[in-house]
C-alpha cells in the first residue's frame, strides 16, 4: 500500500547529499587559491611563531577553532578573553571566509591594545569588534545571537559565562572552552575547568566532546 509520507530512502538520500555538499564546501574553501589576505595572515603567524605569551593558545588550537568555524559556516562569534590576540586572529581569519564578525572581550588595557595592533598588522581588524571591558558584566548585556563562542578567560567563571551565553547561542551553534582536559587522562585542566566540564557534560541540550591534542578544548554543540 502506498503511503503519503516521505520514504526512509528519500530521507537518507537527502541527508547524505547535504553531508556531501557540506564536505565539498569545506574542501573547496581549503583548496581555493590563496587571497592576498590569506598570504598576509600566514606571514604574520609565521613571523610570530613561538612568540605568543600572556596566556595565548597554541597554534594547533587556533587551527582547530578556525576549522570548526569553516566546517559549520559560522558568522556570529564571541570570544571571552582576547589576551594579545592569537586565537582572535585564527577566528577572525575564518570569519573573513564565511562573511562573519567576532566580538572579543578583554579586561586588561595593555593586552587589548596589543591585540588591536596585532589584528591590524595581520589585516583582520575589519572582522573584529574588540572591546575593553569586564566580561563578567558585558557578556550578560550583549544583545543578539551567536553561533560560535570561544571562552578563554578566568576558568572559575566558565560556568557563569556558559549560562549567560547559552540562551543566545543558536541551535547548532558551538561553545568552546580552553584548557579543559577530558576525564580519565593524567593531564589536568586548569583550576575550575573540571567543574565546568562536569556541568556541560550533564546537559541534554548540548553535546560535548574534548579535543586533547593541544591545550585542551571542550567543544559543545547546541542540540
Amino acid at each position: 500500500m502506498k503511503g503519503n509520507g516521505i520514504s526512509i530512502g528519500t530521507i537518507l538520500c537527502s541527508f547524505f547529499l547535504m553531508l556531501f555538499f557540506q564536505v565539498s564546501d569545506v574542501q573547496s574553501q581549503e583548496k581555493a587559491p590563496k587571497t592576498e589576505l590569506d598570504k598576509k595572515v600566514e606571514a604574520f603567524l609565521e613571523g610570530h611563531k613561538g612568540k605568543w605569551r600572556d596566556m595565548n593558545v597554541p597554534s594547533s588550537d587556533g587551527k582547530l577553532l578556525y576549522d570548526i568555524i569553516l566546517k559549520n559556516g559560522y558568522t556570529k562569534g564571541l570570544e571571552i578573553g582576547t589576551s594579545t590576540g592569537h586565537s582572535t586572529i585564527w577566528i577572525a581569519w575564518a570569519f573573513s571566509k564565511t562573511g562573519g564578525k567576532l566580538i572579543t572581550i578583554d579586561i586588561d588595557e595593555t593586552r587589548h591594545k596589543q591585540a588591536l595592533a596585532n589584528l591590524k598588522e595581520a589585516g583582520l581588524l575589519d572582522y573584529v569588534d574588540a572591546r575593553l571591558a569586564d566580561a563578567h558584566e558585558l557578556v550578560k548585556e550583549l544583545s543578539g545571537t551567536f553561533d560560535f563562542v570561544f571562552s578563554d578567560a578566568d576558568k572559575g567563571w566558565y560556568i557563569n559565562y556558559f549560562k549567560d551565553v547559552a540562551p543566545k547561542l543558536e541551535r547548532g551553534g558551538c561553545f568552546t572552552a580552553h584548557n579543559v582536559r577530558p576525564k580519565g587522562t593524567d593531564q589536568r585542566g586548569m583550576r575550575g575547568t573540571k567543574e565546568y566540564l562536569e556541568y556541560v557534560m550533564g546537559l541534554d541540550t548540548f553535546t560535548t566532546t574534548v579535543d586533547n591534542s593541544g591545550g585542551g578544548l571542550a567543544i559543545s554543540y547546541k542540540n
